[in-house]
């Protein structure tokens, strides 16, 4: 086995925010056809780079500098935005040393990234100060939500949303699957408080609200 090296490392992850509830709705080949659109996505942006894991819906990447991990960002998110059949991504960003082994990366970097991704709402992109103050250089707009406590991480940091991709409305975004409107297969009935993709969120929705919180 490898010996491990410490570099420094924008670590990534991005998930999709509706699976789990597009599997239980809408069964598991539907599931699996919106991650095949997902790794493709993710695939053609990174070109000869291969993303470093997949865990089920998500997937870490391992990206270098700020700027490099902006750029690809930008790349991935608004491709999935861009693409109807899939729901809004989750993202979570921190820069820092990691330990490398073989194709892997470990240490409080990662962690603190995957926490991020764990806070970041459909559509979101959260980081800490380093990649902030990159995305505010390049003209990416930025949100300082303040300082929050991560879990398992002793002090509390100070996290950002990045626009890397257009932000979403929260009120067209369905509460099941987190897809997003206004598409245009898609309609919202006024008065109703909630848009649904389709009937069948809509019945799952109503049937357990306290599921899709």
């Amino acid at each position: 086995m490898s010996q491990p090296f410490r570099v420094d490392s924008s670590i990534v992850f991005i998930d999709l925010a509706g699976f789990s509830a597009s599997t239980d709705v809408y069964g598991d080949e539907r599931a699996l056809a919106m991650l095949q659109i997902f790794e493709d996505i993710v695939r053609d942006a990174l070109g000869e780079t291969s993303p470093l894991k997949w865990i089920g819906d998500e997937v870490m990447l391992a990206l270098g500098d700020c700027s490099t991990a902006l750029a690809v960002l930008g790349a991935i998110l608004n491709k999935c935005r861009e693409e109807p059949r899939l729901p809004l991504t989750r993202t979570g960003v921190h820069y820092g040393p990691v330990l490398r082994r073989g194709g892997d990366v470990f240490g409080a970097t990662v962690n603190i990234a995957s926490r991020l991704t764990a806070l970041a709402g459909p559509g979101e992109l959260l980081t800490t100060q380093q990649m902030a103050d990159v995305a505010k250089a390049a003209g990416v707009s930025v949100q300082d939500r303040g300082e929050r406590q991560i879990r398992s991480v002793s002090a509390p940091l100070r996290v950002f949303a990045i626009e890397a991709a257009p932000a979403a409305d929260p009120m067209w975004i369905d509460p099941v699957c987190k897809m997003h409107a206004p598409l245009t297969a898609y309609r919202k009935a006024f008065g109703d408080q909630h848009w649904f993709c389709s009937t069948r969120c809509a019945d799952a929705y109503r049937r357990n609200p306290a599921a899709y919180g």
